[in-house]
């Protein structure tokens, strides 16, 4: 028993090793690595650029509405396909401990959960795009409906996939990881507070984004196969 497990054990290592240095494998990760900075960074541009909009009123998600809402919308389904890259190549490369199975599927679901949103534009409200009502939509249209549900889910299965990673980080007695993972769970499990609501989803979404490029940035640094997230 002993030998099977050790053969097996070392199969594992080598199948992970191989994986690791597979061009297509690396090319996933940086594609997840990149996900984050992609997001953030066309926010920025266009929040910066686009008037009317301001971040204490407006969700991100609302960069989505008007005649350059095509722009935010490709962000999401680019942002969230990284995801799913690095979902891949998680699952390539981690072939043993704990959560090995359940941190790739969940980070996958992540990434589906923003194609979904970047698919269904949020609805005008609050000023913006410029000439839109000054206040709330008057009804929520069926398509800002499924935007948040996605958004939502998708920011659900990041956490879900962190709690996961914090499990790991302490059951293999990973100080700093476990440290990380666990400031990173406490942001994306905090209820979401109206007042300041819009500014509380970019800073979670910081969060949950830069988790998931630390977690590319672990695995192109090519780390022992049992030491991962």
């Amino acid at each position: 028993m002993t030998t099977h497990t050790t053969s097996s054990a070392a199969l594992d290592h080598h199948r992970a090793a191989s994986a690791r240095q597979d061009p297509a494998t690396r090319a996933l990760l940086m594609a997840g690595a990149a996900a984050g900075p992609l997001f953030y960074l066309s926010a920025i541009v266009q929040m910066a650029t686009r008037p009317g909009f301001d971040l204490r009123v407006h969700p991100i998600s609302q960069l989505s509405t008007g005649e350059l809402g095509w722009i935010q919308m490709t962000t999401f389904v680019l942002a969230g396909l990284g995801l799913v890259c690095l979902a891949i190549a998680h699952r390539r490369i981690v072939t043993t401990g704990i959560g090995r199975g359940a941190i790739p599927v969940l980070i996958a679901l992540g990434g589906l959960g923003f194609i979904v949103a970047g698919l269904f534009p949020q609805d005008a409200a609050y000023g913006f795009p410029v000439g839109a009502t000054d206040g709330p939509a008057a009804e929520t249209s069926w398509h800002a409906a499924v935007h948040m549900a996605a958004a939502i889910i998708g920011f659900t299965a990041l956490a879900a996939a962190v709690v996961v990673a914090l499990v790991r980080a302490i059951r293999g007695r990973r100080v700093a990881a476990a440290i990380g993972d666990g400031i990173v769970a406490l942001v994306l499990l905090l209820p979401v507070m109206p007042e300041v609501a819009s500014v509380q989803v970019a800073i979670t979404g910081v969060f949950a984004f830069g988790w998931c490029t630390v977690v590319a940035g672990r695995r192109l640094r090519r780390r022992p196969a049992g030491s991962v997230v």
